[in-house]
């Protein structure tokens, strides 16, 4: 009776490890397949994210600044239809209408005459300077037709002094002395300025300090050297720095802070409005 109940408990252990052996096998295989799984998954994900391009695929490179795909911002500041006057270009080849007067009024205590639109900017400009203990004094600024054909034909003989022909003196005058239509001063917009110790116009007028502080400091007002150094290829004009022009504030910033000239400036609006 006892080996029969020690046989059967014998049995009955054998067939608990059995039963545990096939339990531990079949936990083996399904964390076999698991990590097999995982696995798989994983290295698809490791192989063709988002941010990675499938081989013989390209991407366009960007060139927009924001998701949406638009044009980059314009940076060229050009003015309303309504502030076109500020810009207007007058060289050798634009020329003004016949007979062109601007409203004009008196500015810096003197007779002389400048656009109404831009003289406060003018009149604050020279005050400033004078506040900073310089000596800034306008000696030309607007010009009616009659007083810029006098100028011209004094430099053509002037030239012609030196021993050129009229065709010569003619052509030489026009880099120096702008023909009548073509010069700015008969816009109202541009106006010579010098040190009251120092009055010659030659590039020595560069050296004062009414210059130096002018030229740093013109674009706040508005105003740019018009005719800067090294641009003559561009204005057809000697370096004169003494002559400035008036062209709203925020064109002025452009133009200094990209060392153009406003021919310059007016080839990239041009270029700009083409695109």
């Amino acid at each position: 009776m006892q080996e029969e109940r020690k046989s059967r408990v014998q049995s009955q252990q054998q067939k608990k490890q059995q039963q545990t052996k096939l339990l531990v096998l079949i936990l083996v295989v399904v964390l076999i397949g698991a990590c097999a799984v995982l696995f798989l998954h994983g290295a698809g994900e490791s192989e063709t994210p988002e941010d990675v391009v499938p081989p013989g695929e390209t991407v366009d490179a960007d060139t927009t600044s924001d998701a949406g795909g638009t044009e980059p911002e314009i940076i060229i500041p050009v003015v309303s239809e309504e502030d076109s006057w500020k810009t207007v270009l007058v060289n050798s080849s634009h020329a003004l209408a016949d007979g062109y007067v601007p409203e004009l009024v008196t500015v810096d205590n003197t007779s002389f005459k400048f656009d109404a639109r831009a003289a406060e900017d003018l009149n604050t400009m020279l005050q400033d300077a004078r506040t900073e203990g310089l000596a800034p004094m306008i000696c030309s600024s607007y010009r009616a037709w009659e007083r810029q054909t006098a100028l011209f034909e004094k430099q053509v003989a002037k030239q012609q002094a030196t021993g050129l022909s009229y065709e010569e003196a003619y052509e030489k005058a026009k880099s120096v002395v702008a023909y009548p239509g073509t010069s700015e001063h008969q816009t109202g917009l541009a106006t010579d300025i010098v040190a009251t110790s120092h009055q010659l116009l030659d590039d020595s007028q560069a050296e004062t300090a009414e210059q130096q502080w002018l030229m740093e400091n013109c674009w706040k007002y508005g105003f740019i050297l018009r005719y800067p150094l090294g641009k003559s290829e561009y204005t057809g004009i000697i370096y004169e720095p003494w002559h400035y022009r008036y062209v709203g504030k925020e064109v002025a910033q452009y133009i200094t802070e990209n060392d153009l000239c406003l021919e310059e400036y007016w080839q990239l609006v041009e270029n700009q409005q083409a695109q």
